[in-house]
């Protein structure tokens, strides 16, 4: 099991009474709210010095979406036996024990997806054999009540809708790792675009598994303006071998289709997992041109590894530095800024505008 360090401990037991507060401790977003600001990121190794939380309560946000990563619980190593639910119940305390964190989280709305590391076992799928433990400590740390859907069935997928008529926004939570399909390995591991995975066409994989895929046409039916869908792994991104939709490129066709099916306007994608940031757009398929902004790291950016080529990303290279993603709704002019903003200064790093008539099938 993970050892803490002695400050954290201390910190733990002094705030071991907040930390059992009952949910209606934390703010929760009114539902005819009308949402104009939301910051996003991922990748937060509780282990590390903790981002600048305060750089995101002065975007006041109103609403914070962790994409996944949002504890390093993974046990790996030579030793490794299965995942270790103790170190992951560790993992959350100390974060919810950080006080920029509990500041955050005291003032901001917060909804969630898992990644790999807070899952449980490094790029893992359908295979974990602890994976209901794991959600139970997932729902009791983002504060799932009790009633709803997501408690009573497999995975964390979940999804809510915000603001009145003409100004809806739907947020749409994915989990890509509970019904997730075995990933077919490279043949040539480190190499550029092959790193881990090279890209399976088998038509029996999947990576949502059907009900989720049932659920997702369900609510990608409902009335909204904007559609913000949270995947803890990368949707468009190419040029390279790391885990991605494209591994799975059927499943990237099924969503494709989904989306003219159901002439669901408005979406864009959101991700996580790369310990890098950058912004996408991609015309190939898509009912209309498809955006997709990765926020990621909070606290752990990954400088210089092997350059991407990739046509649909916008703005440069990849961003290595600690960030964040901040999304801003004008909804007078009718468009949506997506920012990824450095920390620990939110400097603006990366971003586009879209206009909402961009997004209609």
């Amino acid at each position: 099991m993970k050892r803490l360090p002695i400050t954290t401990m201390l910190l733990l037991a002094a705030t071991a009474a907040c930390a059992a507060a009952p949910a209606a401790a934390f703010p929760r977003l009114d539902p005819q709210a009308t949402i104009e600001r939301i910051a996003i990121g991922s990748c937060l190794d509780e282990e590390r010095a903790p981002p600048r939380w305060q750089t995101l309560l002065d975007r006041r946000p109103d609403l914070l979406l962790l994409a996944g990563d949002n504890v390093y619980a993974d046990t790996v190593g030579a030793r490794y036996v299965g995942p270790d639910i103790g170190a992951m119940r560790e993992a959350y305390a100390q974060l919810g024990a950080d006080p920029g964190f509990r500041a955050l989280r005291a003032r901001v709305p917060l909804l969630g997806v898992w990644d790999d590391h807070d899952y449980g076992i490094d790029d893992g799928g359908g295979e974990h054999p602890a994976k209901d433990a794991a959600k139970q400590l997932f729902a009791e740390f983002f504060d799932v009540p009790a009633d709803d859907a997501m408690r009573g069935r497999e995975g964390i997928y979940r999804a809510e809708v915000y603001g009145p008529p003409g100004r809806r926004v739907q947020i749409i939570l994915l989990d890509t790792r509970w019904f997730r399909s075995p990933l077919k390995p490279t043949d040539r591991r480190g190499a550029a675009g092959r790193q881990r995975y090279l890209p399976d066409p088998d038509p029996a994989k999947t990576l949502l598994g059907a009900a989720q895929w049932r659920w997702l046409e369900e609510e990608l039916r409902r009335p909204a303006e904007l559609r913000f869908i949270v995947s803890s792994i990368q949707v468009l991104a190419e040029g390279h071998g790391w885990e991605r939709w494209g591994n799975l490129p059927l499943e990237v066709d099924r969503l494709k289709v989904l989306l003219g099916r159901t002439a669901a306007n408005g979406v864009v994608l959101l991700s996580g997992d790369r310990h890098r940031a950058g912004v996408y757009r991609r015309t190939d398929g898509w009912p209309y041109p498809m955006h997709e902004m990765t926020a990621s790291s909070l606290n752990a950016g990954v400088v210089g590894r092997q350059p991407e080529v990739d046509p649909g990303r916008l703005g440069g290279p990849l961003y290595g530095g600690e960030n964040f993603g901040y999304i801003e709704i004008d909804w007078a002019a009718r468009v949506v800024h997506l920012d990824v903003r450095s920390l620990p200064d939110g400097r603006r790093v990366r971003g586009v505008t879209v206009a909402f008539e961009e997004l209609r099938p």
